[in-house]
């Protein structure tokens, strides 16, 4: 079985400074670190080749700068066999439909090359973007069926070839549990629930130091530059921007719950809300 997982550097801080002229995130010197959401991914692929054994390998996907490659050293540290890095000026400034394209292109290119994909795993959204598209885009791209917010993965059957299996997921929803069965190659999209990441272990560490990490920009993927970056992108942001904060409010007092219960409704009341 070859599980493939989808992940992103993105900045290792609150502390997002955006440019005032124009409005988009500044990353220059900003410390980056694999997507939180992401380490979830990673972990839940490494336990489905822990627990399913055999020939099973992981492999890890990013699109980004040449810095970017840490990121891939990183998730192989954590467990993963592989990385493959999506790198070129290209690729600069790609909205989610153009990202996901080119992701699409490399799983296409990783499926013929070195060997077919049974599964993609994705977080949930990145913590830059926070739009949770890559997974579903994926799916559409590669016509494979898709789950997102999945908590739990109860059972994988696969025949390793990329043509066959099924997978069972749990997928949290407001009102409850979904538990769903799908055929594979599949794409899923985890949740934080789902398990708890490990800590790079040194042995890890060791071969993520030394892993030979492939780099393909537009031409090695066969893509034209029509589909790809700013150019490829239908949508943009047009302004990025902190939300300033609200100050003020009125603190109700009282001696138990009752009298500030009381104190409330007058308020709304003399403010003519009630």
């Amino acid at each position: 079985m070859h599980i493939l997982t989808c992940i992103k550097q993105t900045p290792a801080t609150d502390n997002v400074q955006i440019d005032a002229v124009t409005g988009t995130l500044k990353r220059e010197g900003m410390a980056a670190a694999i997507n939180p959401f992401d380490e979830y991914a990673i972990e839940e692929a490494v336990r489905i080749k822990e627990r399913v054994g055999g020939d099973t390998k992981v492999s890890c996907l990013t699109m980004g700068p040449p810095q970017a490659e840490e990121a891939l050293r990183d998730a192989i540290a954590r467990g993963a066999d592989a990385g493959f890095h999506v790198c070129g000026r290209e690729f600069a400034g790609a909205d989610t439909w153009a990202t996901s394209y080119a992701l699409f292109k490399a799983i296409e290119k990783i499926s013929k090359e070195v060997s077919p994909v049974d599964l993609v795993i994705c977080g949930k959204q990145t913590n830059d973007g926070d739009t949770g598209h890559i997974g579903p885009g994926l799916a559409a791209w590669l016509t494979w069926p898709n789950v997102a917010y999945v908590r739990k993965v109860e059972d994988i059957k696969s025949n390793g070839t990329g043509q066959g299996g099924t997978i069972v997921v749990h997928r949290l929803m407001e009102d409850g549990i979904d538990v769903l069965e799908m055929d594979l190659p599949a794409v899923i999209a985890v949740i934080k629930e789902i398990n708890e990441p490990r800590v790079p272990s040194l042995k890890g560490k060791m071969a993520g130091k030394k892993a030979v990490i492939p780099r393909w920009d537009a031409a090695a993927l066969n893509i034209s530059l029509d589909h790809v970056g700013l150019k490829g992108s239908p949508t943009i942001v047009s302004k990025s921007f902190r939300p300033s904060m609200k100050t003020g409010g009125t603190r109700i007092e009282g001696n138990s719950p009752e009298e500030k219960a009381r104190k409330l409704v007058e308020k709304l009341k003399e403010l003519k809300v009630i």
